[in-house]
């Protein structure tokens, strides 16, 4: 197989919704993907439920966790902790665009600082062995456009960061909602290849709007790799042809097979308290498209959050697809 760069296909960092059991099951579809955790505040981290926010399965692998912080002593700290518990990179979020986030002092805003994102990721570099990367925007509010944005990514390489991963949207933190900063600001993809044009010795992640493996072949004509969000979690098998069409691999297993390979999954984490709803909420799309989609959707909706409801419910929704099939 050719040597291709660990972040050829990523899925993004998702609030409330790359947690581990979503990850577990992306990871049966693809062996190779690079999968992220969902942004964790240094905060809760440091003063909140550690295994709540950290626990993650070694069958993940490899898992980066997306930290949200800025001051420097935080993130080290943090980033210890992370590598303990397992984790093989540690991200930086400076794209989040929410109210919340800016009162935080990360995300988004930290863009208009590079500095001090050069001293955060200077002080997580000092501190862990395992990569450390970033994850922003082309630009914030009215921060010129190309110079702006490469103003920022020297900053963060001459604190010794070779991976960047852009969403090629610009985030207005004023009079857009975190829903529109990801639809309404125009995709702007040629800036990130030109960026990677600029920079050859950087790595060049592409995020924003891609939903295809031909996007994603596209886009890896100009780029080191590509991060999926949104069509990576609503249409999960998708993921299933990532190592034959990106990696030379073989074809991940269908739909059905997934569920088969969840069970025993299910099984183990509701012996340990998990709740059989938090688990079948990432599989709702797991069908799109096919024969049977909407009952098994429809099934699990109803059914898995009930008390009591155990793997059976799972196997109820599978049998309403092969009927249908």
């Amino acid at each position: 197989m050719p040597e291709y760069s660990p972040h050829r296909f990523c899925t993004a960092p998702l609030l409330d919704w790359s947690d581990r059991h979503c990850r577990y099951m992306w990871r049966l579809l693809s062996k190779h993907a690079r999968l992220y955790s969902e942004m964790v505040t240094t905060g809760a981290i440091l003063f909140g439920d550690q295994e709540r926010h950290l626990q993650l399965d070694a069958a993940e692998q490899p898992v980066a966790l997306q930290l949200g912080g800025s001051d420097p002593k935080d993130l080290a700290k943090c980033a210890r902790i992370a590598e303990e518990w397992g984790y093989s990179e540690i991200n930086l979020n400076c794209g989040c665009p929410s109210d919340r986030v800016q009162s935080g002092r990360f995300g988004a805003c930290l863009m208009a600082e590079p500095q001090v994102v050069a001293a955060g990721l200077a002080a997580i570099r000092e501190a862990v062995s395992i990569p450390v990367t970033v994850k922003h925007r082309i630009g914030i509010d009215d921060m010129e456009d190309y110079p702006g944005l490469t103003r920022f990514v020297e900053s963060q390489a001459n604190a010794g960061i070779d991976t960047f991963i852009v969403h090629a949207r610009k985030a207005w933190l004023k009079g857009l909602s975190p829903r529109e900063n990801r639809e309404i600001p125009p995709l702007k993809y040629d800036m990130v290849y030109q960026l990677k044009r600029d920079y050859p010795q950087l790595q060049i992640i592409i995020n924003g709007g891609i939903n295809s493996i031909e996007a994603c072949q596209q886009h890896l004509r100009h780029v080191d790799g590509v991060m999926l969000g949104r069509a990576a979690y609503q249409t999960p098998t998708l993921l299933a042809q990532i190592d034959e069409q990106l990696f030379d691999g073989e074809t991940g297993p269908d739909a059905v097979q997934v569920v088969e390979q969840m069970l025993p999954y299910i099984e183990r984490e509701m012996l340990r308290g998990q709740r059989l709803n938090h688990m079948t909420r990432h599989m709702l799309g797991l069908f799109q498209g096919r024969p049977g989609a909407r009952r098994f959707r429809r099934h699990l909706s109803e059914n898995a959050h009930k008390q009591g409801a155990g793997p059976e419910v799972l196997e109820q929704a599978l049998a309403l697809v092969t009927q249908a099939a």
